[in-house]
């Protein structure tokens, strides 16, 4: 732990405050790589992509790992199966095969572009077009929502069922029952959820770089923050900037 992450993390701290190249000693410069920042076209530019991916990505990731977490809570055939098909993406995670086969769908003539032109749909391709780039995005982190979904189900099952029966007696519907005993008893495990989809959404990067070939394109639409600070600290060699950045993504 001291050698893996904690050293790291100091020396990364220290470097924050220096320019720092890989390849000379590292020169202390104090605030200018944090001032720099906020000067930065590109990383203001990295900023707003990022916030909007976790702002409307995180949300609808977890509103379809309740969903679907609801309808497995009930007793029906096959459960163990579609419980098991539900999470399986989420078992591949961010991994780069999952970035290619996604690139490959979404691209000019996948399966995607091609199936939306049969309906007259010509977007040529999502992957080229800079307003359509963060909804594919998004896409790929709703559709892994097997983890959340998880413990959704396991906070689902933790609800007294004499709570929905005693509504049943007194005549409320599905949508009163929900909004009056299940959110507010679930109500920590969203709150969980939310926390650490967050910091899973911010650490964004894997299919960031395969999907844009790691320069943040088209037009910047898919300059995540943390491709950014990559680009900057192993294609710029900017370290001392880069671990800057990663401080402030750390606050």
């Amino acid at each position: 732990f001291i050698v893996l992450t904690i050293g790291p993390m100091v020396s990364s701290l220290y470097l924050s405050f220096t320019n720092y190249n890989l390849f000379d000693p590292p020169k202390w410069i104090g605030l200018d790589n944090y001032t720099t920042m906020f000067q930065d076209e590109r990383f203001l530019q990295s900023v707003g992509v990022t916030v909007g991916y976790v702002v409307f990505g995180t949300p609808l990731k977890l509103a379809a790992a309740l969903a679907v977490a609801m309808l497995l809570n009930s007793a029906r055939k096959g459960q163990g199966f579609y419980r098991s098909a539900f999470y399986a993406p989420s078992l591949i995670g961010a991994s780069v095969s999952i970035a290619i086969v996604w690139k490959a769908m979404f691209g000019d003539s996948g399966p995607v572009d091609q199936g939306l032109s049969f309906f007259g749909i010509n977007l040529g391709g999502w992957v080229g077009n800079p307003s359509m780039t963060m909804p594919m995005f998004i896409l790929l982190t709703v559709w892994q929502f097997g983890a959340p979904m998880v413990i959704f189900l396991a906070g689902l099952k933790q609800i007294p069922a004499d709570l929905y029966e005693a509504a049943s007696m007194d005549g409320a519907g599905l949508v009163r029952k929900f909004f009056n005993i299940t959110w507010p008893m679930l109500s920590p495990v969203v709150f969980f959820n939310l926390l650490m989809e967050t910091i899973h959404a911010f650490q964004i990067f894997s299919s960031a770089y395969i999907i844009s070939n790691g320069e943040g394109g088209p037009a910047g639409s898919t300059l995540f923050y943390t491709l950014y600070l990559y680009l900057r600290g192993f294609s710029d060699f900017r370290m001392g900037y880069a671990s800057a950045m990663a401080w402030l993504l750390l606050i």
